[in-house]
């Protein structure tokens, strides 16, 4: 693996850039909509999130300077719209944050965005966190604020606090760093779904915004150590090397930053994969009976955050929940950034509010170039959605739970009609099958076979031999209970997603495993 690193700055401060223009102020502002109840919850540990305590003491290693909040701390959370980057794009999307912040270097970033708002340990970060409902952008969706609290708890457990003793071992209640160390902090962007380029992207256009939430999340939960995991080979791995070799040089940062190269496997990106490879070992999943939030690298505390999350993150810190929550819905605010790919005019990512129309997703990279038979929501380990109801779905939990799909990690792939959804789909589970973990039943033996299966029902009757003698109606009823049989049964989620997809293709291309049975096929457009 690939390793470069900062070092802390020296004890005398070092100069920030010179100051310049505020980033580019909003075109149109749409109206806040309301927090839900769900997102206005009281903490479940307790009471407010900015009553938290965070580490007793300054984290940072002796001899780095102090931070003087009235010499180095920029106002956030404004209500002057000169103050905040733009919120409008084309069509009315807000395209205007995340991607709109693009530097190519730290003179750069400090014109759009101003010094690191420093915000202190603790709970204040995490109150805006909270506020603001940010969730974690790899797929998952866990609130941001609740990876932070558990990483901060297990690190320096509270006294007089049951579940803060019972995580803390020895060292329980104490309010002293347990035993496993101090915090670890981890950007991620193995992107290991082969169809995503979000991650890589952000990062080649904005590295610095990156790893501003990298030293703002350290700050927060006490971590002494940082690392960037990014996919080798990517043109954003010797970007992220350049941006820490500059930050090193220009005394910016106060926290020891690593980049490690990932693998280029699906499995790379997996929590526990992340941790795994950052000690020397194979990138693939590991049983974690206790969190990696209480014991990770190396056993300390590790938290494992998407690259894409940290931005938004170091955004919140600077302008604040409201302005956060100025686009998207009340229950999954602000933009998500979504690889569209497949038959689209433009193939590449797009910034878009959560509750965007598929359709007018895919519009915004110049439409489809041909009759469109299906779109497929979330990578290969995705689900498919009819080409009659996919255009009006939005883009969010809530408008693709009825189709049992979610964002995941932000990939619309378009299928053109003439394309047979059910080859697709044997193709993908296939993929799927040969990148297993290798460390369970479902994996080692289940994938396969559910591959063989899926490849069964993809081909036409007559102009192929399928396995066994089976037809494609057969073979379909095998690979149904195949799926039903390895999902949430394997040591990792690995498993679940292949059965996904195939269960998904089964729905969804019905009518056409019919039409393979009697000899031919229909294409992905055939209503089911």
């Amino acid at each position: 693996m690939t390793v470069e690193h900062t070092t802390c700055p020296s004890p005398a401060p070092t100069a920030a850039p010179p100051s310049s223009p505020s980033p580019p102020a909003p075109t149109t502002s749409p109206a806040a909509p309301a927090a839900s109840p769900a997102a206005a919850a009281a903490s479940p540990l307790r009471g407010s999130p900015v009553d938290w305590p965070g580490p007793p003491r300054e984290p940072w290693p002796a001899g780095v300077h102090p931070v003087h909040a009235d010499r180095d701390t920029p106002a956030v959370g404004g209500t002057d719209g000169a103050d905040l980057p733009g919120t409008a794009g084309a069509g009315g999307h807000a395209t205007g944050r995340l991607l709109a912040l693009a530097a190519p270097d730290l003179l750069g970033h400090h014109r759009r965005c101003g010094p690191l708002p420093w915000r202190g340990p603790g709970g204040y970060l995490l109150r805006e966190l909270h506020d603001a409902g940010l969730t974690g952008r790899g797929g998952a969706a866990f609130p941001t604020w609740r990876k932070l609290a558990a990483v901060t708890e297990a690190a320096y457990p509270v006294a007089g606090d049951r579940l803060s003793r019972r995580r803390a071992g020895a060292g329980g209640g104490t309010g002293r760093p347990r035993s496993g160390g101090t915090p670890v902090v981890v950007a991620n962007a193995a992107e290991g779904e082969p169809e995503s380029v979000k991650d890589v992207t952000l990062l080649a256009a904005a590295p610095h915004l990156v790893l501003d939430g990298v030293q703002l999340t350290a700050e927060a939960v006490g971590a002494g150590d940082a690392f960037v995991y990014v996919k080798a080979g990517s043109a954003a791995a010797a970007v992220v090397r350049r941006a820490v070799a500059e930050r090193r040089a220009a005394g910016w940062d106060r926290c020891v930053i690593e980049v490690r190269e990932a693998p280029v496997t699906f499995l790379a990106g997996e929590a526990s994969a992340v941790v795994a490879a950052l000690e020397g070992a194979t990138a693939r999943p590991r049983a974690h009976w206790r969190p990696l939030a209480d014991t990770g690298l190396h056993g300390r505390p590790t938290l494992v955050h998407n690259v894409e999350t940290l931005a938004h993150l170091a955004m919140i810190a600077r302008w604040g929940s409201a302005w956060f929550r100025a686009v998207g819905t009340a229950d999954e605010p602000g933009t998500l950034l979504v690889t569209v790919t497949g038959a689209v005019a433009a193939p590449g990512v797009v910034e878009v509010p959560y509750g965007t129309a598929l359709g007018d997703l895919v519009g915004s990279r110049g439409g489809a170039v041909e009759p469109v038979g299906a779109l497929r929501i979330g990578g290969y380990a995705g689900i498919w959605l009819p080409v009659a109801a996919g255009p009006a779905v939005p883009m969010s939990r809530e408008g693709l739970a009825p189709w049992g799909a979610t964002p995941g990690p932000g990939i619309v792939s378009v299928l053109p009609a003439r394309a047979c959804g059910l080859a697709e789909t044997a193709r993908l589970v296939t993929y799927l099958a040969a990148q297993n973990a290798g460390q369970c039943g479902p994996c080692v033996s289940g994938l396969p076979q559910l591959a063989r299966s899926v490849a069964a029902m993809a081909r036409v009757a007559g102009q192929d031999t399928a396995p066994d003698g089976e037809n494609p109606a057969q073979a379909a009823s095998r690979a149904l209970r195949l799926a039903a049989l390895v999902s949430g049964r394997g040591a990792c989620h690995h498993p679940d997603g292949a059965a996904r997809i195939a269960h998904s293709a089964l729905r969804t291309f019905a009518a056409d495993i019919r039409a393979h049975t009697q000899g031919h096929c229909l294409g992905s457009a055939h209503p089911s």
